[in-house]
């Protein structure tokens, strides 16, 4: 009987050691960076998630005017609540990647192998499409390729793209401001709302403006 609970034990012993074993190898590498598999995740596109879309322009800090996507052609040259300048943007991944399609022609803002801002149909779903959005420290945006990496966004004083190996960061030519469409801005005046609740019938009850 004892030696039959003993060789018991081993085999319960061995067991366990062999369901560790894994956990020991990943817990004793060194230098462990998690940050690495999210980056990764970031560039992977979101197939399965409901698509995320915001409507609003694009001020151009050197024109002083909108982003325009008249079809195959891109401009900065519109005024505000022009119908052209009104873009609606997709989110494309888990990260900040995002597409740029024009409300009105249903084209998307793209930028070919030559660093040259196109208008591509909406059917269109090329990488030359995928930009990554991100907030500079004077709190404008610029819009980096996806696919080439370090050509930005970017148009002249006149409204003129500029070519993605001529740009840089730092360039006033690729800073942007996002505006909601005139008619479109949230309302910030609506007072917020309380409720008070009942002590005997423990009903709800709104007070406030409605």
């Amino acid at each position: 009987m004892r030696s039959l609970l003993s060789t018991l034990t081993v085999l319960c012993i061995q067991m366990l050691l062999v369901m560790c074993n894994p956990l020991q190898q990943v817990l004793g590498v060194d230098g462990v960076n998690f940050s690495v598999h999210v980056e990764n995740q970031t560039q992977v596109r979101d197939t399965m998630s409901r698509r995320h879309h915001r409507v609003y322009q694009l001020y151009s800090r050197t024109s002083g005017k909108h982003v325009q996507v008249l079809g195959r052609r891109i401009s900065a040259r519109g005024e505000d609540g022009d119908k052209y300048a009104q873009l609606v943007v997709e989110a494309d991944t888990f990260g900040s990647q995002v597409r740029i399609r024009g409300k009105e022609t249903n084209f998307y803002l793209c930028m070919n192998r030559r660093g040259k801002l196109v208008g591509k149909k909406a059917s269109n779903r090329s990488a030359d499409c995928v930009f990554v959005e991100k907030v500079l420290e004077n709190h404008y945006t610029a819009l980096m390729s996806a696919r080439y990496s370090d050509w930005y966004v970017g148009f002249t004083k006149r409204g003129r793209p500029r070519r993605g190996p001529h740009t840089l960061p730092n360039q006033q030519d690729v800073h942007f401001m996002k505006r909601f469409p005139p008619g479109e801005q949230p309302d910030l005046t609506t007072p917020f709302r309380f409720t008070t609740v009942s002590k005997r019938g423990k009903k709800v009850r709104a007070t406030g403006p409605r």
